[in-house]
Formats: structure tokens, C-alpha cells, sequence
């Protein structure tokens, strides 16, 4: 029987050790058992809190995504400008924390589950829409004739790094996958018409 106050701690162990684990072997192909061994319990406990691999492949998904969401409401209450807040989102999404070896195979795996299991999918629809809600509205300040342009493309360009990284093609560090997407940005809105001034 499991102990009275332990559940919010065990799943936290299972969710970390999930995340752990799908980046060692860079791939879905993690049994329930060697995430509760990493987790230090037994596979029972682990099917007790989750009752299948694939939530907690789902719950692993939503501790990444509860992580991105406070790193970028973070970056945003320090930006002032458009210009500051498309920025604040672009390093949140490249923050050392999220772009580590196992939070970046994570996401691959992620992807890839959002195929065929509709938890994934939901998931990933809602991360996708929260990403291009918040640089629209930064761009739309910025750039007015050229929003859904300038965040498609930013926004594919995160997922590209991404991939990349995870494939191991490539890699590159946090604030050089930052610097490209700057330029990208920067030479965008420069060579836009109709942008109005953006304040660095």
C-alpha cells in the first residue's frame, strides 16, 4: 500500500526519471520497469500512479511543457518592448534548462508519440498555439504585414534546431541556436516593409 503523502513525490520521480531515461536511449523504446528502477520503485507502484507507459510518457510531456511555460513568463516580465518580448520567448525556448540532451530527445519522442496517441497530440497542439499566440502578438506590433510570415518561420526554425540536436547533427549551443534565430529575426524585420522602428 503506498504511503499517505508520497504520491505528488513518487510521480515527480517517475516523471524525471522517464525524461532521464527516453534521453539515454534517445528513443520511446523505455519499459515501465527501467523508469521505476531509475525511480527507485517497483513497476507495480509506477502502472499504481499511472496505470500505462503512455501517461506517463504524457506526464513527462506536461512536467517539459509546465517548465517552458514559467521559463518564458519569466523572460516576458522582463521585456519592455515587441522587439524585447519576441527575444524574451526565443532565449526562454533555448534556455540551458530546456535544451539539454534529455529535455531536447524528449521532445523528438514527443513529436513522434503525437502520431498516434491523441494525449501527445492535444499536447503538442497546445504548446504550438501558446508558442505562435505569444510571438504574434509581439510581431503583429513590429511587423503588421508580415505576422503569420515572421512566426511560422520562427517558430519552425525552434523546432528545426530541435531536431537537429537531437539527431546530433550539427549541435549547437544554447546562445548560438539564440543568435541565429536574433538574425533571422532581425534581418526580417529590417528588410520588411512597412516594420516599424524597433527599439534594441
Amino acid at each position: 500500500m503506498p504511503k499517505l503523502g508520497m504520491e505528488p513525490i513518487r510521480r515527480t520521480a517517475l516523471v524525471e526519471a522517464t525524461i532521464h531515461e527516453i534521453g539515454v536511449r534517445g528513443s520511446l523504446d523505455v519499459t515501465v520497469s527501467q523508469i521505476a528502477r531509475r525511480a527507485g520503485m517497483s513497476s507495480a507502484l509506477a502502472h499504481h500512479y499511472f496505470g500505462s507507459k503512455e501517461a506517463i510518457f504524457a506526464a513527462a510531456m506536461r512536467h517539459i511543457l509546465t517548465l517552458y511555460g514559467t521559463e518564458v513568463r519569466g523572460a516576458l516580465v522582463m521585456a519592455k518592448t515587441p522587439r524585447d518580448r519576441i527575444e524574451a520567448i526565443l532565449r526562454a525556448s533555448f534556455a540551458p534548462r530546456q535544451f539539454r540532451p534529455e529535455i531536447v530527445s524528449a521532445w523528438l519522442n514527443f513529436y513522434v508519440q503525437a502520431q498516434t496517441s491523441a494525449d501527445a497530440a492535444r499536447l503538442l497542439h497546445v504548446y504550438q498555439k501558446r508558442l505562435r499566440s505569444n510571438l504574434r502578438h509581439a510581431l503583429r506590433q513590429v511587423a503588421p504585414n508580415e505576422t503569420a510570415t515572421l512566426t511560422r518561420g520562427l517558430a519552425a526554425m525552434i523546432d528545426g534546431l530541435y531536431l537537429r540536436q537531437a539527431l546530433g547533427r550539427d549541435g549547437i549551443a544554447p546562445q548560438a541556436a539564440i543568435d541565429v534565430l536574433l538574425h533571422y529575426l532581425d534581418t526580417a524585420l529590417g528588410r520588411v516593409p512597412g516594420t516599424k522602428d524597433v527599439k534594441r
